[in-house]
């Protein structure tokens, strides 16, 4: 016995070094709204405690008092109802109940990701003479792209931001959903195709950090990671004029050539942007001859494109690599899929076991200029 002790404790030991590595940066972050949204965490698990603990620690007393063998305790078969019990078991939970919604009303639009910061801590506010650092950000298969409007640069896999400067995200996505999460800048915000969500945040102490997309996307979604790095204003300047020399021009052209899919893909820098491709990427009209999103809604608007909308189609298909052919690219696609009829997607041969009819769409083919 004394020697399986022994081995016990030597072994529990040997693992206590390889904790130190562990960082809780959930709960110990850099940035202001994340350290916000940790407090927020904090209370309201010490609010549920206030009744979580109790309620444990009765349950053990009355096993133990209550017990088989304990004839000292009072045993009444006939009692029923105590209403100085109801009130402390029922009023308790309520004051609970409603201390944490007022917490969550408040902090719920206090810490709106849309929402422009009102301080930089909790003890500097922001002035009007404080210029936020704004950044476009774009989810891609599967790597993320990073727009710096105000500097002219891209940049793939890595982003920088000056200490105690608020940073205005705009984020979309290429292809399917992504979620942008910074753990020690603020909370995860979805990046999806068509849209944009928005984030404001500020990082409070120089390091280099992680991000990463938090919302599964396909196979090269573990490898989805980015360093964030928060510099001093000196160190941030320096960072714009290596990603402007060691850079080369992101067009469209390049653009969709980084747009397919990669996994691991390595830290790039653009020393200049085409103007209005991150609003082509959030429209999803960079290929040439797309119809943008917001014109489309402008047509849908509007009624439609009446007789032009057949010469439309081809136009409006935006993410063709899962068919055959690619759409407007022409690229086969590497992820097709085939219906269970048996022939390929978009065939003009007729589905397994179903006749081939062609006279009924010929026959209900309505003249749609003579309708009214």
């Amino acid at each position: 016995m004394p020697t399986q002790f022994s081995s016990a404790r030597l072994s529990i030991m040997l693992m206590l070094p390889t904790l130190t590595g562990c960082n809780m940066v959930v709960m110990s972050p850099s940035g202001d709204i994340a350290a916000q949204q940790r407090d927020l965490i904090v209370i309201s698990t010490i609010l549920m405690l206030i009744i979580i603990v109790p309620v444990i620690c009765l349950t053990l007393y009355f096993a133990w008092h209550y017990r088989q063998s304990n004839k000292a305790a009072k045993y009444d078969p006939e009692w029923h109802h105590s209403t100085g019990l109801e009130v402390v078991i029922w009023s308790a939970p309520l004051a609970i109940i409603i201390a944490l919604g007022a917490i969550t009303w408040v902090s719920t639009h206090k810490l709106d990701p849309y929402r422009p910061l009102d301080r930089i801590d909790a003890a500097r506010r922001v002035t009007s003479e404080v210029k936020p650092l704004n950044v476009e950000v774009v989810a891609l298969d599967w790597k993320w792209l990073f727009f710096y409007p105000d500097y002219g640069i891209a940049t793939v896999n890595e982003l920088a931001a000056p200490v105690d400067v608020p940073i205005n995200f705009k984020i979309t996505a290429s292809s399917v959903m992504n979620s942008f999460y910074v753990p020690a800048l603020a909370g995860m915000i979805y990046a999806m195709p068509g849209m944009q969500t928005k984030l404001h945040a500020v990082i409070n102490k120089a390091g280099e950090y992680q991000g990463l997309s938090s919302n599964y996307s396909g196979d090269g979604f573990s490898h989805m990671r980015f360093k964030f790095h928060g510099l001093n204003q000196a160190g941030f300047d320096e960072w714009i004029a290596q990603a402007k020399q060691s850079g080369t021009m992101l067009n469209r052209d390049a653009y969709l050539k980084l747009e397919k899919p990669s996994i691991k893909e390595p830290v790039r820098y653009y020393a200049s942007v085409e103007n209005g491709l991150y609003d082509a990427v959030l429209n999803m009209c960079v290929r040439a001859g797309q119809i943008c999103m917001k014109d489309m809604m402008h047509m849908d608007m509007m009624g439609g494109a009446g007789v032009d909308s057949h010469g439309n189609r081809a136009k409006l298909e935006h993410d063709n690599r899962h068919t055959e052919g690619g759409g407007i690219s022409g690229e086969a696609a590497s992820g097709a899929t085939f219906p269970e009829t048996g022939n390929p997607s978009r065939s003009k041969e007729p589905a397994e076991g179903i006749e081939d009819r062609q006279e009924e769409p010929e026959a209900m083919n309505h003249d749609m200029h003579k309708m009214h």
